[in-house]
């Protein structure tokens, strides 16, 4: 069977006209976000959501939960659809809803989200202590049910323990270098060097804010991007988390960047006066431009096989080793 075309993070505004894309632009499998800054209720509220859609579109998406749904996806020509948090608050101060969120489906879980947890700090905050204790207890539970650590939004010392702490192989599940793109949301030489050593993987983002150029980035540079990653890193720990979100409207930046923790408005990166999405590059509008991202990279000088990796063979094989028991 041919390599997969998997996803790593996406946060679109679901509907009918993104499930046809998908399968228009033959992705088999995308790890969706169900919760920002939401409690556990109001996560599985999110999740009562996703039933609905996967009752209505059978013919074009289903909950996924293991390595061999990827797999199922590809034969039936249907689109996987994995659970993750982008915060650890649906866990709220309870690490026995570690094993519950794994139960209902969850896959991977960012230890913060920009500012400080109860777990770990966000790469916003002034100062990074690094792990919690609490931290450090959830990260070996994580490990145990087969919840993935991921740490795209957090600050430099809480990823390197993280990385440090977990016995399994950890992900940063959408960025980009910094020696690229000097976004606070990027990361170190360091942290992707202690990353993908420990055979953990990184998910290039697409968002124009941590772009070179933003949404005038040419394909070319994002490939040469890539292709000097793949050769600090090794191609078989790279793949996409393009952070896609398409159709959102702007007011769900605000509720992305300020939730409830601040009555003000915090922009975070991008425009200093007003939150927003910015426009997409103009090669990945969509999920029907996968061919344009695959040629870039051929054109770069990836090997077929090295491009069906980045492309989802690289996270196939970290399902298949994460997603269970340890």
């Amino acid at each position: 069977m041919q390599a997969p075309l998997i996803d790593n993070l996406q946060y679109a505004n679901w509907s009918e006209k993104v499930f046809r894309q998908l399968r228009g632009g033959g992705v088999d499998a995308v790890h969706v976000t169900i919760a920002y800054h939401e409690n556990f209720r109001e996560m599985v509220a999110n999740l009562e959501a996703w039933n609905l859609w996967f009752e209505r579109f059978p013919g074009l998406i289903f909950k996924g939960t293991t390595a061999a749904d990827v797999r199922r996806a590809q034969e039936t020509r249907r689109t996987a659809v994995f659970f993750g948090f982008q915060t650890p608050s649906p866990i709220e101060d309870d690490i026995g809803l570690v094993e519950i969120v794994h139960q209902l489906g969850v896959r991977f879980m960012q230890l913060s989200y920009n500012n400080q947890s109860l777990l770990a700090t966000g790469c916003y905050e002034d100062e990074d202590p690094g792990l919690t204790r609490m931290g450090r207890a959830v990260v070996e539970e994580m490990n145990r049910v087969g919840l993935v650590v991921d740490m795209s939004h957090s600050a430099e010392r809480s990823t390197l323990e993280a990385i440090d702490h977990s016995t399994r192989p950890i992900a940063i599940t959408h960025a980009n270098p910094d020696w690229w793109h000097p976004a606070r949301r990027n990361k170190s030489d360091a942290v992707l060097r202690a990353l993908t050593n420990a055979g953990g993987m990184l998910g290039f983002s697409l968002y124009p804010h941590h772009l070179a150029g933003g949404t005038n980035c040419r394909l070319s540079d994002f490939c040469e991007m890539a292709a000097e990653a793949a050769s600090r890193y090794g191609a078989e720990n790279l793949g996409i988390g393009s952070d896609l979100c398409q159709d959102q409207p702007d007011s769900v930046v605000a509720w992305m960047r300020a939730g409830r923790w601040t009555k003000a408005a915090d922009y975070g990166e991008g425009s200093a006066d007003a939150p927003g999405f910015p426009p997409m590059p103009d090669w990945f509008q969509d999920n029907r431009d996968w061919d344009n991202l695959r040629d870039g990279l051929r054109e770069t000088g990836f090997s077929r096989e090295e491009t069906d990796g980045l492309l989802g063979g690289n996270w196939l094989r970290f399902y298949e080793t994460s997603f269970g028991p340890a």
